[in-house]
């Protein structure tokens, strides 16, 4: 019995070796073992590591929040490409300008950093320039306008994502309330958009007090919510020559406008010139005592949101008033776009422009109407078909124009805008302003070159 059951083992250990020796080379012919090069050098392996990254919030409409966009597009890319980690750190809209600021002056800044069109970031080398990375046909996908908003010397310094553009917003309750016509397709003269306002403008408590108006908004240096009045004649900050030019006849007349809305005409708030933007868009949006108020078009999203929660108003939107330049003006700094701070190491390099390059990707683009923005890809088209208002704003994108490409664009900005809030409160005259604002700012640009 037990030499019967040796005589079984043997054999069954004949059958698997006759198996192995007949299979074995049949089975590694039709799946060869994944080959390894031993000198293969490290660098010209796949980089894993951590890619650290700020941005700033946008409201997400599917979800009602600041941040959930992008932390779908970082789990993505995260899921392509196992082993690298992207270490997110949200900023906020009043102190993240300064934190970034603060960082380019420091070295600290991250892997990947929102820079918008902010060319005294581009201008101050803590960037890696990503043309090398791009092809003809990856920079001929993206608007003209979006690719000029990150160039500067001739090189792209960083990847374009989403533009955005400044509308006035249409109260329709106040204007049905007061028996005025909102502006046939969205579009006005300055002369007519005063009329309006000026009816839009009353009390409506028993002492007679006015308390509902028909504009306001705030002026902040980096924000251009007036800008399509104070352009609207033709006037230019910055030359072809990067020369400043802010203080000719149509400069004059653009400003004169901004300023007679609160002196002149009288259909701004008292405060208008020295209120936050917080506080003007409160008295719009929720105090509702403001008949028409300039705002990015994120705020449209916002607005919707209301509406549907049941504390909202009926709105619409028009353009700006049309000027001398005989089209409806916007200046915008809205190119939201992506740079790449300097990095030690080519492979993590590559890595970050394959992340600023997802984060640009048509299928994303196609998603930006959550957002409350637009694409940057002409390939892409409009993403708010059946939707009026976003289409109509998307049809004047080649009308707004993109901060000037000046390295010390923050600097000057902050000096115009200053002077022209000392116009709007009425301690200078319009000639006053543009002179005052022409020597400051000429007197700053000398000091640097010296």
């Amino acid at each position: 019995m037990r030499k019967a059951y040796k005589r079984l083992i043997r054999i069954f250990i004949y059958i698997l070796l006759l198996v192995f020796i007949i299979g074995g080379p049949i089975y590694l012919l039709r799946f060869p073992p994944t080959k390894i090069d031993y000198n293969l050098d490290q660098s010209q392996q796949e980089w894993t590591g951590v890619i650290s990254f700020w941005d700033y919030p946008r409201l997400d409409k599917k979800t009602g929040t600041s941040f959930q966009w992008i932390y779908e597009k970082i789990q993505e890319f995260e899921k392509k490409n196992p082993g690298v980690y992207v270490d997110f750190k949200p900023l906020d809209w009043e102190k993240g300008p300064i934190k970034v600021d603060t960082a380019v002056k420091m070295g600290q800044l991250p892997d990947i950093v929102p820079i918008g069109s902010d060319y005294s970031i581009l201008s101050k080398d803590v960037l890696e320039p990503i043309d090398p990375y791009l092809t003809g046909e990856e920079i001929n996908s993206f608007r003209e306008s979006a690719i000029r908003g990150v160039s500067y010397k001739d090189r792209i310094w960083a990847m374009p994502w989403m533009m955005t553009s400044y509308t006035m917003v249409l109260n329709l309750d106040i204007f049905y309330e007061r028996g005025v016509e909102p502006p046939v397709d969205g579009s006005w003269t300055y002369e007519e958009f005063v009329e309006k306002l000026q009816q839009l403008t009353y009390s409506s408590s028993p002492n007679g007090e006015i308390d509902h108006f028909g504009f306001h908004s705030f002026i902040q240096s980096g924000y251009y919510n007036i800008w399509g009045i104070l352009l609207s004649d033709g006037g230019t900050v910055i030359d072809k020559n990067f020369n400043y030019s802010f203080s000719d006849k149509k400069a004059l007349s653009g400003l004169q406008k901004v300023i007679d809305l609160k002196q002149k005409y009288e259909v701004t708030p008292p405060n208008f010139g020295e209120n936050t933007s917080n506080a003007a868009w409160t008295s719009f949006y929720k105090e509702q005592k403001i008949a028409v108020y300039p705002v990015g078009t994120w705020a449209l999203n916002a607005l919707e949101n209301l509406k549907n929660e049941g504390v909202g108003f009926e709105y619409d939107i028009a353009t700006y008033p049309i000027g001398k330049e005989g089209v409806p003006i916007t200046m915008n700094s809205g190119i939201g776009a992506y740079g790449i701070s300097k990095q030690q190491d080519e492979k993590k390099l590559e890595m970050c422009v394959a992340f600023i390059k997802h984060l640009a990707d048509e299928k994303y683009q196609k998603e930006l109407n959550r957002l409350g923005v637009f694409p940057v890809k002409e390939t892409v088209g409009n993403i708010y078909e059946g939707n009026p208002l976003m289409t109509t704003l998307y049809d004047n994108l080649d009308n707004v124009l993109i901060i000037p490409p000046h390295p010390h664009w923050n600097e000057i900005d902050k000096i115009l805008q200053n002077e022209i809030r000392l116009g709007v409160l009425g301690k200078k005259n319009s000639e006053e302003v543009l002179k005052d604002a022409e020597e400051k700012i000429h007197i700053f640009l000398h000091s640097i070159t010296k």
